[in-house]
């Protein structure tokens, strides 16, 4: 054993494959990610029985890749930590099966881990986390407002009724003939255009902390279409930007009512959607003026999509708990975070 804690950890919610080994919960040793973007492309999303048929075809490299650019082998192990949801079932249950397989094969602990904790304690990468932070989770599956107020202790306060805010981006880049995923690109195009169409804001303006894309998803769509059935051309670049502005404007409005009513000394921006540029700039300008005093952490930008190393930085959390799991772990898909009694 090292003298250091080591834990191999395994991420397979949906359509990367990967595998990392962490120290200590905060250096990465390795972290391999097979992604199958290019599989998924044609289809314009994930297709769950082609992903999960791509993770078992890849588990075994990756994890034999993790180990030894690590330099490690399994006696010098730990732990081993799976995130086990929420996520597609199929894709969860190779992750979960790989891991209880070395964990039970070394004698070793078995550590669950949710894979939106992997999201936000991906920022343990960056610096230390105070306790209580914020957390604005936003990914494709998931816009959450999260308040830590303990280590592994998650409270959501704000969440989205219908499509989180990722989704919706892949939707509306489809209609601009944007392959999936969409989100980089619908970035770089918002950049080159202006808001002029003003799309919805939904529930900005309501006593909570919820969001809802669903209809500026519809707004977007019944707006392009209705200009191609009267032959109107619009400006990709400004439908980009206008749709952006929409999105990040109920995002950051939500978030700074957060932190008026939890104070904290940091806020975290966690998921996939933490990359958008647009969302970035937008945040800093605003935490610069209203919150000066709390730090705002943002996972290095190859950590903000899926990945083990994440998932490897909360099961040292729930490891210091005593949080173990035995064979019968099984995929949660619906797996969700508690939602606090009073949310404002």
């Amino acid at each position: 054993m090292s003298e250091h804690e080591l834990i191999l950890s395994f991420e397979s919610s949906c359509d990367e494959t990967s595998v990392a080994v962490i120290e200590d919960g905060h250096v990465i040793l390795s972290n391999i990610i097979a992604t199958q973007i290019n599989s998924h492309k044609r289809f314009g999303g994930v297709v769950p029985e082609v992903a999960s048929r791509h993770h078992v075809e890849q588990i075994t490299m990756i994890i034999d890749d993790a180990l030894r650019t690590a330099h490690v082998n399994y006696d010098d192990l730990d732990a081993v930590a799976v995130t086990y949801g929420p996520g597609l079932v199929g894709s969860l249950l190779v992750g979960v099966t790989a891991a209880k397989t070395i964990a039970y094969a070394h004698h070793l602990p078995l550590i669950p881990v949710n894979h939106m904790a992997g999201h936000i304690y991906a920022a343990a990468f960056v610096t230390t986390l105070q306790y209580p932070f914020l957390a604005l989770m936003v990914s494709g599956g998931h816009t959450e407002i999260v308040y830590v107020d303990a280590p592994g202790h998650f409270n959501v306060i704000g969440e989205t009724r219908d499509d989180a805010a990722g989704e919706a981006y892949d939707k509306v880049g489809r209609i601009l003939g944007i392959n999936y995923p969409a989100g980089k690109e619908m970035d770089t195009l918002a950049h080159q255009g202006q808001d002029t169409f003003n799309f919805p804001r939904a529930m900005m303006h309501e006593d909570n902390l919820d969001f809802s894309f669903s209809g500026l998803k519809s707004a977007f769509i019944n707006t392009v279409h209705h200009a191609d059935q009267v032959g109107d051309k619009l400006d990709r670049a400004d439908l980009a930007a206008s749709f952006q502005a929409a999105v990040v404007d109920v995002l950051i409005d939500k978030t700074m009512r957060a932190l008026e009513t939890h104070p904290v000394k940091q806020l975290i921006v966690a998921g996939g959607v933490a990359a958008n540029q647009g969302l970035r700039e937008a945040l800093n300008a605003q935490m610069a003026v209203r919150f000066p005093d709390v730090e705002m952490v943002f996972p290095p930008l190859r950590l903000c999509g899926d990945n083990g190393a994440m998932v490897g930085a909360a099961a040292h959390i729930e490891w210091a708990k005593g949080v173990t799991a035995g064979p019968d772990l099984n995929a949660v898909p619906g797996l969700d975070f508690e939602r606090a009694e009073q949310a404002v």
